[in-house]
């Protein structure tokens, strides 16, 4: 027999849209300060949009120093995740692997490097024969040169969410699946209720972190959120031989081609030129052709491998491939992160940080004023340009 599910909370301090990274990072910090009320609404299951689909990677080689220093405290939380909140994800610490073959790219990741020096991030530049001697799957005279960090790596998306979502309950906040926002309410420039299928919460602060649906949930309180979904696709191999303990998480920079271990197989993914925007989950096998040609050309045992199973997924893209985080000017109180343009999972604990603090009116560590949705308005772009 089925518990029938509690009433929806009547009001809330703050209310928390998205059950995936973003949502249970945010809810669990806010709930960890102390912060009473909290209620995060999932129109799905927890996890169940781009956070469950994710390649799971976690890095801190960027060419932004906001996101250098937002990863970097990220991946020290997924570190000591086992303790805070208490939670295994599976992080493999096996480092991030960037072939290079363009002389631009060279130059572009030589000066990532020296900024990601300055932040501490032990990143380094390689030749193409140490490349091969990290990742053995590796093929092609082409190679010129690799950016390598090894603190980066890769670990379960799925697993970080439960243990945020479990913490933030276990800390008093309430988690409700299967409800969808329909609207937000507001008075006077002012936030006053979130209308859901399940009824209605009064609150007034809102924290939106919908992914690839936060460009609706903005325009609810007139507030333009940037955000284009587009559908990226990911493959799993059979069981592959003789595959390292510690092969490192692997892209080739110019094709987007990238893999890491998953099991006793591999995950891997590439980038599709021709795919629209649009929420489109349907896996389709018109993308594998270019997958194949690159996978035979960069690492030919891979493209010999039987492919396992796959899914679809959706990438938030903005229009400078970076992420939107801050405050609403125009509507009291309205906070959104999203738009992280393929890299969220691993800002997520993070950026869980930083929505804490804006709701506090603290200072957070560091100063996202910078990432705002109103830098488009002004056409402050602020590119990323490590995003595959």
């Amino acid at each position: 027999m089925t518990r029938p599910a509690a009433p929806l909370p009547a009001r809330a301090e703050v209310v928390v849209v998205g059950g995936g990274v973003m949502g249970a990072s945010a809810a669990f910090h806010l709930a960890e300060a102390g912060v009473r009320n909290v209620v995060l609404v999932e129109r799905d299951a927890l996890a169940a949009g781009s956070t469950s689909r994710a390649a799971g990677g976690v890095r801190a080689q960027f060419s932004d120093a906001l996101n250098i220093q937002i990863a970097q405290r990220s991946l020290a939380a997924f570190r000591d995740f086992a303790r805070r909140p208490g939670w295994d994800i599976d992080l493999r610490q096996v480092g991030y692997l960037f072939v290079l073959a363009r002389e631009e790219d060279i130059a572009l990741f030589e000066r990532s490097v020296a900024l990601q020096h300055e932040y501490g991030v032990p990143s380094r530049m390689l030749s193409g024969a140490q490349a091969r001697v990290l990742c053995p799957l590796l093929a092609g005279d082409d190679i010129l040169a690799a950016a390598f960090s090894p603190e980066d790596g890769h670990c379960t998306p799925e697993a970080v969410v439960q243990g945020y979502a479990a913490a933030a309950r276990a800390l008093g906040a309430q988690i409700r699946v299967g409800c969808e926002v329909l609207d937000i309410t507001t008075a006077g420039g002012e936030i006053t209720g979130v209308v859901t299928s399940h009824g209605t919460i009064a609150t007034g602060t809102v924290i939106c972190a919908a992914g690839a649906w936060s460009r609706a949930c903005g325009a609810m309180v007139g507030v333009d959120l940037p955000v284009t979904p587009l559908k990226r696709q990911i493959l799993f191999t059979e069981p592959m031989d003789g595959l390292p303990a510690d092969l490192p998480m692997t892209i080739d920079f110019a094709s987007t081609f990238y893999f890491h271990r998953e099991g006793p197989g591999l995950l891997v993914g590439m980038s599709d030129p021709g795919e629209q925007p649009g929420f489109d989950l349907e896996q389709t096998d018109d993308w594998v052709p270019g997958l194949l040609e690159a996978a035979a050309h960069r690492a030919p045992r891979i493209a010999e491998a039987g492919i396992r199973s796959g899914w679809a997924g959706l990438y938030e893209m903005t229009p400078d491939h970076n992420a939107i985080l801050g405050e609403a000017a125009g509507v009291s109180r309205f906070l959104y992160a999203t738009g992280f343009s393929g890299h969220g999972f691993l800002q997520g604990p993070a950026v869980g940080e930083l929505l804490r603090d804006l709701v506090l009116g603290r200072p957070g560590f560091v100063d996202v004023a910078p990432l705002s949705a109103e830098r488009f308005a002004d056409a402050a772009y602020r590119p990323e340009l490590h995003v595959v």
